[in-house]
C-alpha cells in the first residue's frame, strides 16, 4: 500500500518534475544524496543511503517489467534458462518449483520438446499468468499447477528445479527431503542468491540493516551455506556456477 501512495503521489508531480531539464535533475539528486550522508556519524550516513538505494532498485524493477510488458528483462539478459535445459536430458520428467508466471518452464519445454513439464506455485495469480503465456506459446509439453508442493503426494519427476525458492524457506533440509520423497528424482538443479555479489551486502550487515535482496527470504547462501543445507538433506553438489550475483548448484540425491 505504502508503495502504491509514493506512485500516485509521482504521477501528481510528474509534469512540472519533468519541465526540468535533465541534467539538473541529475545534479539536484546528487547533491540531495551528499546531504543525507553528511554528519558527524558516517555509520548513520551509510544507513541512509543504503535505505534510498533500496527505494532506487524498486524503482529499477518496476521500471523494468514495464519495459518487458511484464516479463522482466533479466530472464533475456543473464540466460540463467540454459543452466537448467542444458543439464536435463530431453524425454525427461521435470518438476519446475515456485515457478512464479512460468518463464523458466516455458522456456525448458521449448528447448526440451520431448520432456514433460510441470510448474507448480503456491500463488493463485502467478498460474493464470503462466497459463495465459503457455496459451500464446502452443507449447502441449508443459502444465501449470496451482498448489503447494508440500501437499501434492503423486507428481514424480527425473529432475526438479528449485529456481530462486531455497532461500524463501525456514527449514530448508526438511523442504528438500519432502520433494524428493514426492518426486522420487535423484537430480535438483538449484538457483540461489549469493551472499558474496557484492561488498555491499557484507556491509549492510554489520552496519545491521536488512541485507537480503527480498523481504521473504530467511537466508541468502554462500556456497559453503548451500552445500551444508543440502547435506543436510542428503544431497551433494555435482557442479557449481557462479554468476551474475547468484549460485546454480547441480544436486545429486545420495541417501539410499
Amino acid at each position: 500500500m505504502k508503495r502504491n501512495i509514493i506512485l500516485y503521489i509521482a504521477k501528481l508531480v510528474s509534469i512540472p518534475w519533468l519541465i526540468l531539464p535533465n541534467r539538473l535533475r541529475k545534479i539536484f539528486f546528487t547533491i540531495f544524496f551528499i546531504l543525507e550522508s553528511r554528519g558527524d556519524d558516517p555509520k548513520k550516513g551509510l544507513k541512509s543511503l543504503f535505505l534510498i538505494k533500496d527505494n532506487l532498485d524498486w524503482v529499477i524493477n518496476e521500471r523494468a517489467l514495464k519495459y518487458g510488458s511484464g516479463i522482466h528483462p533479466k530472464h533475456y539478459l543473464m540466460n540463467y534458462h540454459d543452466f537448467f535445459s542444458n543439464r536435463i536430458k530431453d524425454g525427461s520428467k521435470v518438476i519446475d518449483v515456485g515457478c512464479g508466471i512460468g518463464i523458466v518452464s516455458l522456456n525448458i519445454a521449448k528447448k526440451l520438446t520431448k520432456s514433460s513439464i510441470i510448474g507448480i506455485d503456491i500463488k493463485k495469480k502467478n498460474i493464470i499468468i503462466a497459463n495465459q503465456l503457455l496459451n500464446k506459446s502452443n507449447l502441449s509439453n508443459v502444465n501449470f499447477i496451482h498448489g503447494d508442493i508440500n501437499n501434492q503426494n503423486d507428481i514424480k519427476a527425473d529432475y526438479v528445479i528449485l529456481s530462486n525458492i531455497l532461500e524463501h524457506i525456514e527449514n530448508r533440509a526438511e523442504f528438500l527431503k519432502n520433494i524428493q520423497k514426492t518426486s522420487n528424482s535423484k537430480i535438483f538443479l538449484i538457483r540461489v542468491p549469493n551472499f558474496e555479489r557484492d561488498w555491499q551486502i557484507a556491509m549492510r550487515k554489520e552496519l545491521g540493516i536488512y541485507y537480503f535482496s527480498d523481504v521473504d527470504h530467511k537466508i541468502e547462501h554462500t556456497v559453503g551455506d548451500l552445500k551444508k543445507d543440502l547435506e543436510n538433506a542428503g544431497f551433494i553438489i555435482k557442479e557449481t556456477i557462479t554468476a551474475w550475483g547468484e549460485i546454480w548448484a547441480n544436486c545429486e540425491y545420495e541417501n539410499s
